[in-house]
């Protein structure tokens, strides 16, 4: 089992949601739509008025999720100790776009940069017991890996392909030799075969901040049940060393299940470095500083 290629995307002029609006939500037609800045690579977004936003998927693959998010997302709700982006209306395919897609509530923050964090280790620990909540919740008649979350949650081998080439890329750059390590452990070491919910993408991006602080977490296109050990990536791409250690700590992680999701990390890792490289073949700051960290444990 391997990826295949990138799905091709598809463009979302404001014109285009204008109408699907109108023509499906009359109640709102009267609201400004404009695109969000960064809206994002799976999902295009824009806003809608002063309090919601519009999603619609860029391509067939991440038009899975939709459904998935408008069944989940309402229990989560709840049950969960920051907010959620909640769906409020599920828009059908029309006016020549061919997808499913979402109003939702728009949710206040902004992206988490190490750098905004007011309180490392206290972030550290929020975002943990997000995650431990989370992983609470019932996983039964939860999604399985598949292509609806480019098997986030299932083995590390599926994404091998990916980390190859990478690498390939890196060689001279940075320590391949220590990477390859680093991968091939983290695709060995086992897992116990407890089934979780997970997120599947606890980025700096689906992270929001207020006041410095953990605000609230958005995007769970990839969530699903299985390995929880990929939402654990996030302690290399985002903490800090003492807020790496407070993490594991509140999550009580095993030695196994951490190996795993630094594994999660470096192919990620790996992916981005790549593709950052400029004419020089100079990796960019951000992307070195991870792998560093990733490295240096």
């Amino acid at each position: 089992m391997s990826l295949g290629p990138a799905p091709q995307r598809l463009g979302v002029p404001v014109e285009l949601a204008r109408r699907l609006v109108d023509t499906q939500f009359p109640q709102w037609s009267g609201l400004p739509i404009r695109p969000v800045a960064n809206g994002g690579w799976d999902n295009l977004t824009f806003h809608l008025g002063p309090s919601m936003s519009l999603r619609l998927p860029s391509a067939a693959e991440y038009a899975q999720a939709v459904a998935k998010e408008h069944r989940w997302l309402p229990v989560f709700a709840p049950l969960l100790p920051r907010p959620i982006s909640v769906p409020l209306a599920l828009g059908a395919p029309g006016e020549g776009y061919p997808f499913p897609w979402s109003v939702y509530r728009w949710l206040p923050g902004t992206p988490a940069r190490a750098a905004d964090i007011a309180d490392p280790i206290r972030f550290a620990l929020d975002l943990a017991s997000f995650l431990s909540a989370l992983q609470s919740v019932d996983p039964a008649s939860g999604p399985e890996p598949g292509t609806h979350n480019w098997f986030r949650g299932g083995p590390l081998r599926v994404f091998d392909g990916l980390a190859s080439d990478a690498l390939a890329s890196l060689d001279g750059v940075i320590d391949v030799g220590r990477a390859r390590e680093i991968w091939k452990q983290a695709m060995e070491v086992p897992w116990d075969g407890q089934v979780r919910w997970f997120h599947g993408d606890v980025a700096s991006g689906n992270i929001l901040l207020l006041n410095g602080e953990l605000g609230a977490v958005i995007d769970f296109g990839t969530c699903g049940v299985g390995d929880r050990a990929c939402d654990y990536a996030v302690a290399w791409t985002l903490l800090t060393a003492a807020g790496r250690e407070a993490f594991r700590d509140r999550l009580a992680i095993d030695e196994d299940s951490w190996l795993r999701g630094r594994g999660w990390a470096l192919w990620k890792g790996l992916s981005n470095c790549a593709n950052s490289l400029d004419e020089s073949g100079r990796p960019s700051a951000e992307t070195l500083h991870v792998l560093n960290e990733i490295f240096a444990y």
